[in-house]
Parts: C-alpha cells; sequence; structure tokens
C-alpha cells in the first residue's frame, strides 16, 4: 500500500463514494489543528469504532484535551473506517488518515488505542495496517510509531499482547501525560525505540509485553481527587448525529455496590465524586462551549451520588429554562426517590431503563445485586404514574446458579411490571448473556453455549406474549467471541489476526459479524471455542495475574464462596469494610470514601451564577430574522440535517434562544430555502428563525454563531424580517450552479458538451432515470432547467434550474445523463451553487431573496 504524501488522501471524489463522508472530514467545533513543529510529539488517539460510535465516548475527548493542553503535544483523532470507506482506501491504495490533519496513522510518534470492548480487536488490526504500521510488535521498527492501548479490556491484555507495545492499566489522565513526557524527553536526545519502551515499562500502571516477562505485577492508575481533572472543558463537537449527542458531565468514578459479574465496579474502584460546584463549573462551560441541549450525568451508578437530589434540582432550575435537558442513565431501582422521580419527569423522556438482572431474589442474592421485586415494582409503578409510556427491564441469562425457576422468575417478573402501568405503558425486557469477566468473584465461573442461550431465548418467545411487552436479545454468536477473549490468553492473538485476513471486522455490529468466518479461523488455529467457556478451578493462573486492579484474589474468591450460598456483601460506603484489598488503612482511606470531596448531606449546592446568554431569554419580545451562510470546502459533504444541527447549535452559542414550536416534541423555529445535497457547496445558503430578542447587534450576533460553526460553513449576512416579508417558500423559485470541470478534460471534450448543451435546449423532453424512495422512476427535467451554458474560459457549466412543487433538476443528472459521465466522473466535477433565483415579482438576484420584498 502506496503510504506517500496523504495531501489527496481525503479528496472529494473519494468521500462521495461512500455512504457517511462527514464520518472522515473532521473541521468540527472545538477541534484542535496545531502547527506541525519540529519539536512537537505527534499523537493519534484512536478509536476502533465507527466516528459516531467513538465520539461518543468520554474517555477519548478527556484524553484529546489532556494532551492538547500541553504545548509541546499535537494529538489528533482517527476512528475506524466503515467496510465501505475501507474498501476505497485499499482500492486506491491510500492511507487511513488523522481528522484534524488527513496525517497517516504510520506519521505519528504514538498511536493510542482504546479498548472497550473484545469485539473491537479485529478493527485494531485493520486500523494498523491501513495506517501503514505492522500488526505484530515485533514487525515495527525505528520507522514506526509507538502504538499503545488503554480500557476496560486492557485489564486482560494477553489476547492483543502480540499487537501492542504498552498497556496503561486503570486511568489514562496521568499516564498519558507522564507517556508523552517521557517520549518526547528520549526523542529529543536521538533515543531509539527500544529505549522508549524500556522507559515506558518503568513508568507506574504501565504494562510492556516485550519488558515485563517475569513475575511482575503491575498496579493500575487511578485518579486521586477527580476536581482536579475537569476535562474536558470544551469537547469536540461532532459533525453528524452521534450515539450520545450531549454533554457528558461525569459525576463520580468508582462504584461499591459489589456485583459479583461487574467488571467495572471491580476494578474501577475506589468511589471518587466531584463536588456540585465543579460540576455545576463544568456543565455551564460545556454548554457554553457546544451549544448541546442536554446533559448526562455519568457514573456507574448516578443514583448513588451522595449529593444527587440536590443536584439535579440546581441544574434543572439553571437550564430548564433554556430547554436543556438533564439524563440519568444509570440508575439503580433502590436509589430511584419520589422526588428523584419528580425532578427527572420535568424533562421529556420517552423510555426509563432498570436492571434486575435476576428474575428471582434467591437468584439476585447470589449476584449480590441489592435490590428486591418490591423496589423495582413501586418504582415502575412510580414511573408511570409519573408519565413515562415505556420502561426498559435488563436481565442476564446463564447467570452461576441460574435454574428454571429464575427464568420463569424472569417472564413473571415482566408481567407484573407491565400491570403497574395500568394500561398506559410498555415493558421492554432486554436479555444479555452472562460472560464472565477478569477480576470478578465470577471469573472462575462456566459460560453456557450458543445451543444453551437459543434454548433460553426460544423460552421467552412462549412466555412473554403480550402486546404490551417486547422481547431483545444479544446474538448469542457474539456473547460466544466475547468469551474466547475475556479470558483468553496470548494464543488467542493468532484467531484474531487469522479472524482479520479471512475478512472479519465491525463483530460488535450484528450486520457486518461473519460468524462463518470466525468458525473458519476457529478451525484453522486448532482453538476449540468450549474450552474458554468452561468453569476454571480457582487454582488456575490466569493470564491476566499479572494486573494488579487494586481488588485483591482473596477478596474475589472469598465472594465467589459467598455466592454459593447466597450470601449478601453490603455496600462498604454505608456498612463495614469488605477488605477488598483497595483500602489503604496505613492513611485510613476507604474505598468508598478515598478522596475528601465527598459532600455531607446538609451542604449548601453551588451558586454559580449564569453568564450564558439565552438566561431570561423566553420572557423577551419574539422576532424574526433571515441568514444568508455558505456551505463551502469540507461543509460540503454534511448532510442537510447535520448542516441544520450544526447551525442550530451555533446560534445557542451565539446567544439566540429560539422559539419553540407546540406539542410534545417542540422543535426550533427554523426553516430552510432548500436542501442543498450532500457533496455541493453553495455561496448563499438561507434560513429564516424566529426567535427570542436578542438585544445585540447583528455584526456581534454574527460573530458570535460563526464562531461556534465548523469549517467550511459562515453567516454571511443577517436581518430582521417584518410583518410584510415574503417567506423563504414565497420567494425562492430556482438555483443557478456552477459545474466546474476538472483539469483533465479536454478541449475535444469541451467541445462535445457544447454540442450537448445546445442539443439539449433545443429539446422539449428529456426523460431521466431517478432513486426516489428506494424505487426508480423516470423523471421529465426538460422543463425544470431554465438555461444551461458553457464558459471555455473558465472551464465551467452554468446551470440555471426552476424549482416549485414540481421539484427541480439534479446537476449530476446532467453530468451523466446529458454529458455521458460516469457516476465516479461526476463526482470529480465540482458544483457550487452560486446563486438562488427568486420568483418574478421579487427581483433579478438573490440579495432580493435576503431583502424578502
Amino acid at each position: 500500500m502506496n503510504m506517500g504524501d496523504p495531501s489527496a488522501t481525503y479528496s472529494g471524489d473519494l468521500l462521495l463514494a461512500v455512504e457517511k463522508p462527514s464520518r472522515y472530514t473532521g473541521g468540527e467545533v472545538n477541534a484542535v489543528r496545531k502547527d506541525p513543529g519540529s519539536g512537537q510529539l505527534r499523537f493519534a488517539l484512536a478509536f476502533p469504532d465507527t466516528y459516531e460510535v467513538g465520539m461518543s465516548h468520554l474517555g477519548l475527548q478527556i484524553l484529546y484535551a489532556v494532551l492538547n493542553g500541553r504545548p509541546e503535544v499535537a494529538c489528533e483523532r482517527c476512528y475506524a473506517p466503515w467496510p465501505d470507506m475501507e474498501g476505497e482506501l485499499r482500492r486506491r491504495r491510500l492511507p487511513l488518515c488523522s481528522l484534524e490533519s488527513q496525517r497517516p496513522l504510520h506519521a505519528f510518534d504514538i498511536v493510542g488505542f482504546s479498548l472497550q470492548y473484545e469485539l473491537s480487536y479485529t478493527n485494531v488490526l485493520m486500523m494498523l495496517e491501513l495506517g501503514g504500521i505492522p500488526l505484530r510488535s515485533g514487525e515495527r521498527d525505528e520507522a514506526h510509531p509507538l502504538v499503545i492501548a488503554g480500557g476496560p479490556s486492557a485489564f486482560n491484555p494477553a489476547p492483543m499482547s502480540a499487537f501492542i507495545d504498552a498497556f496503561v492499566i486503570g486511568e489514562g489522565e496521568e499516564a498519558v501525560t507522564e507517556i508523552a513526557d517521557t517520549v518526547t524527553a528520549i526523542r529529543r536526545r536521538g533515543g531509539k525505540r527500544r529505549e522508549q519502551i524500556e522507559a515506558l515499562g518503568a513508568l507506574r500502571g504501565v504494562y510492556v509485553p516485550a519488558i515485563h516477562t517475569g513475575n511482575e505485577k503491575i498496579g493500575k492508575r487511578i485518579i486521586t481527587d477527580p476536581d482536579a481533572w475537569r476535562q474536558p472543558l470544551c469537547p469536540v463537537v461532532p459533525l453528524m448525529k452521534t450515539i450520545h449527542d450531549r454533554v457528558t458531565l461525569e459525576i463520580a468514578r468508582g462504584c461499591t455496590r459489589g456485583c459479583r459479574f461487574c467488571q467495572a465496579g471491580m476494578v474501577w474502584r475506589p468511589v471518587r465524586e466531584r463536588t456540585p460546584a465543579v460540576l455545576e463549573e463544568m456543565a455551564e462551560a460545556m454548554l457554553r462551549a457546544t451549544g448541546h441541549g442536554e446533559i448526562s450525568l455519568l457514573s456507574l451508578s448516578s443514583g448513588d451520588y451522595s449529593r444527587i437530589e440536590p443536584l439535579l434540582t440546581t441544574l434543572m432550575d439553571r437550564y430548564y429554562t433554556r430547554r436543556v435537558a438533564i439524563a440519568l442513565p444509570s440508575l439503580r431501582a433502590e436509589t430511584l426517590t419520589p422526588r428523584l422521580i419528580e425532578g427527572i419527569r420535568r424533562v421529556r423522556k420517552t423510555s426509563f431503563t432498570l436492571a434486575p438482572e435476576a428474575g428471582t431474589q434467591r437468584l439476585r442474592d447470589v449476584i449480590n445485586k441489592g435490590n428486591t421485586e418490591e423496589e423495582l415494582l413501586a418504582t415502575t409503578e412510580r414511573v408511570f404514574a409519573a408519565g413515562w409510556k415505556a420502561v426498559k427491564l435488563y436481565f442476564m441469562l446463564g447467570l452461576p446458579g441460574e435454574r428454571e425457576e429464575d427464568l420463569e422468575g424472569i417472564a413473571e417478573l415482566a408481567h407484573r411490571a407491565v400491570r403497574t402501568a395500568k394500561n398506559r405503558g410498555q415493558i421492554t425486557v432486554s436479555l444479555s448473556t452472562f460472560v464472565p469477566k477478569p477480576h470478578t468473584p465470577f471469573q472462575w465461573q462456566r459460560q453456557i453455549d450458543i445451543g444453551e442461550i437459543v434454548g433460553r431465548q426460544e423460552f421467552f418467545k412462549g412466555r412473554l406474549k403480550n402486546r404490551n411487552i417486547s422481547v431483545k436479545w444479544h446474538d448469542a454468536r457474539m456473547s460466544l467471541l466475547e468469551g474466547i477473549f475475556s479470558r483468553g490468553g496470548q494464543e488467542t492473538g493468532d484467531l484474531i489476526e487469522k479472524a482479520f485476513h479471512l475478512g472479519c471486522r465491525f463483530d460488535g455490529w450484528s450486520d457486518r459479524l461473519r460468524f462463518d468466518l470466525w468458525e473458519e479461523a476457529l478451525r484453522r488455529t486448532g482453538i476449540v471455542a468450549g474450552a474458554y467457556l468452561r468453569e476454571r478451578p480457582h487454582s488456575d493462573i490466569f493470564p491476566w495475574d499479572r494486573i494488579d486492579c487494586g481488588v485483591s484474589r482473596d477478596f474475589l474468591l472469598a465472594e465467589a464462596k459467598k455466592a454459593e450460598g447466597g450470601e449478601a456483601t453490603p455496600d462498604c460506603r454505608t456498612g463495614p469494610c469488605s477488605d477488598c484489598g483497595v483500602c489503604d488503612h496505613r492513611t485510613g482511606t476507604r474505598c468508598g470514601i478515598v478522596s475528601p470531596v465527598i459532600a455531607p448531606a446538609d451542604a449548601p449546592v453551588g451558586t454559580l451564577v449564569s453568564t450564558f446568554a439565552g438566561r431570561g431569554a423566553a420572557e423577551r419580545p419574539e422576532k424574526a430574522f433571515r441568514l444568508r451562510f455558505t456551505k463551502l470546502g469540507p461543509a460540503r459533504f454534511l448532510s442537510h440535517m447535520e448542516l441544520s444541527s450544526a447551525l442550530g447549535r451555533a446560534m445557542v452559542l451565539g446567544g439566540i434562544s429560539f422559539v419553540y414550536s407546540q406539542g410534545f416534541h417542540p422543535h426550533p423555529r427554523i426553516s430552510f430555502a432548500g436542501a442543498t445535497a450532500v457533496g455541493m457547496e453553495s455561496r448563499g445558503e438561507f434560513a429564516d428563525i424566529r426567535i427570542h430578542d436578542p438585544q445585540a447587534a447583528l455584526n456581534i450576533l454574527m460573530a458570535r454563531i460563526n464562531t461556534g460553526l465548523p469549517s467550511g460553513v459562515a453567516v454571511t449576512a443577517m436581518r430582521e424580517l417584518t410583518l410584510h416579508d415574503f417567506s423563504l417558500t414565497e420567494l425562492v423559485k430556482g438555483f443557478v450552479y456552477d459545474l466546474i470541470l476538472p483539469d483533465g478534460i479536454g478541449e475535444e471534450v469541451l467541445e462535445r458538451f457544447e454540442a450537448d448543451i445546445s442539443r439539449f435546449l433545443g429539446m422539449e423532453r428529456f426523460p431521466v432515470h431517478r432513486m426516489a424512495n428506494a424505487k426508480t422512476i423516470i423523471k421529465e427535467i426538460r422543463p425544470l432547467v431554465a438555461d444551461l451554458a458553457m464558459d471555455r474560459s473558465s472551464r465551467r457549466i452554468i446551470l440555471s434550474a426552476h424549482c416549485g412543487p414540481e421539484g427541480t433538476v439534479r446537476p449530476t443528472e446532467l453530468l451523466t445523463a446529458l454529458f455521458g459521465l460516469s457516476p465516479a466522473a461526476a463526482h470529480g466535477v465540482r458544483i457550487v451553487k452560486t446563486a438562488t433565483r427568486p420568483a418574478d415579482f421579487a427581483g433579478p438576484d438573490d440579495r432580493k431573496i435576503f431583502m424578502g420584498t
């Protein structure tokens, strides 16, 4: 694969050849683009899933902010390309590049992967290969970057140890800065790759497979005081709709509830809370930096935050009139007090999620879940009574000690829960498969196989036949693969590599999973899946035993013994110390209260005064404005919905308070002159907005809006409308386009195009085939073309098109149907909307559109 100059890598014809080009353009608000200084460390953060998944991950945003906060580091991002983009890169022999500078991955000094789940491992190899980096650590030399990784899956680094130079165990804020400092210092004095790797192996919390070959224990890194680390205050705002398109405010880390199946609850101890005042300041800063309309209060169990009720009340009181929603994505039934439910109810919510995990109290005691059926049903009744229409209940299949009565219990609990809705709501039962995880009391347990999973799923198909109950379950094949790698050793790296070469990608996506290829990879490597699902004796030495997550093996064994008898272990935040190993009894710190940031119950919540524009704006009079704005350069790859979202967020950042429509799903009052197609540029788009009086000069307001817009989008004019102004629908009757031809088209072709134009203008009819609603239709476009001309001196075709109830002509239709270009060649023509044609009464040019009179 050619890994040369990447300057032409992400060209327009490449991006127009893929499904979602905005995944690859960059140019987002708050993205950091540093000049490539000779002394800078070039650091790529690589997320082995799609842009929309990776941009929703808080950890990546944190590290991006931490690293770019250092002048000597230039940190950029790279996400896994979807199969269509991978195919185009391979066909064109182009490398995978970062978003910020379009630099190939192999040209960075460090590439850091986030390993969030096991089914992303083949994507890591895909990104390495596309980036021009040898897959295996032992094959890399001085010309290649260091490849590091962190995240939850790094707590068992064995499956990926052949491909990763160094693993960060635990939380990364401090560790990643030490790694950057260490590598920078060695590179400045001319140190070689081996010296860099050895130096990383000396850092606390960093596991280097090539260095740590003995019995060394690698302890995890933690941030003891979250208040001291407030990143990201300016998160990168995604261009496209993402999984979680909102401000994510991390209120606490760690959990001591002690669910015996839960790896996160074990490895991320101790519990550490941010103070309410800091959280309020962070929320305000992030809203001011992004324009998002929702704040998500994140922790492993948001309801366990010691000041959750007053914090929620304060945030809702402050942001309710600004239409900023507050979400709590992780709640336990026993923490949902009536006051908390009432607070959440103030914000529109379509569903409510609870996780009983098991269907009987006996099995909930085995897994140390800590809630009761009565608490769950009381919560669902309160939730439905408060106005929610849907509740999701999460359960696990195949838990240790599971009996048939436990399956019956899930069905009965679902039926009892739906009865609490009193015909007002829907219950969704979500069934996942228990996968034994490292560093948990259940790491020795057996995992049920595919046949057993399917059998249980069939059971529920028969037992949950109710129009108000729906059932979803996790793919049994994915659970099998997850089970192999969750407790796999270094030998499973060969399986990952074989599956990758056979074509496995995006294995966590049900529509992309090629289980037949995984079966072939298992056969070729001789790995037997059942060997990884079996129960393990307590004497077994695990591949992850060298990793010290803080929780001791003795504690895990004791919890496993308690599980056999259904004996509960209380939460050590409210009960006695459970001797898990995280506590430091020499200093008197406890697992549940290691940091002094937890406020007493009667402490006042902060009283930060908001300076964010829009406070109290709802009482101001309504006004209407018309905007003219551009869509140029990388912005041409934004869809109309993406452009609309970006413009709306930027207006909020600019101090604009929208007037909203009425109804259950209110929307800001904004309308556009039309939707410009993906790939098309425009020098003059128009939008009408209805807002509350901004109380600012229009030139100042425009400057504020433009600060929050992505690259290529800029408001160029803005004026207030009167009652006598025509609407955009009344004014806009067509568009003018420049079809700028590439330099490779010769004079003889231009002559042919002129003849085609002359022939077309003399026709009365010109039907074309067009896709509409997944069907091919015949569209008559000749009446939709007002004029067509060639300017040979500038090598452009000028198209003047009508638009109205009958639709309009698409410039690409003329390029292919009239001029005979292939779709791929048509992508190489730059299409720019240069003007908007007004109605006859409005005047000759788009200045009349803007004036609206």
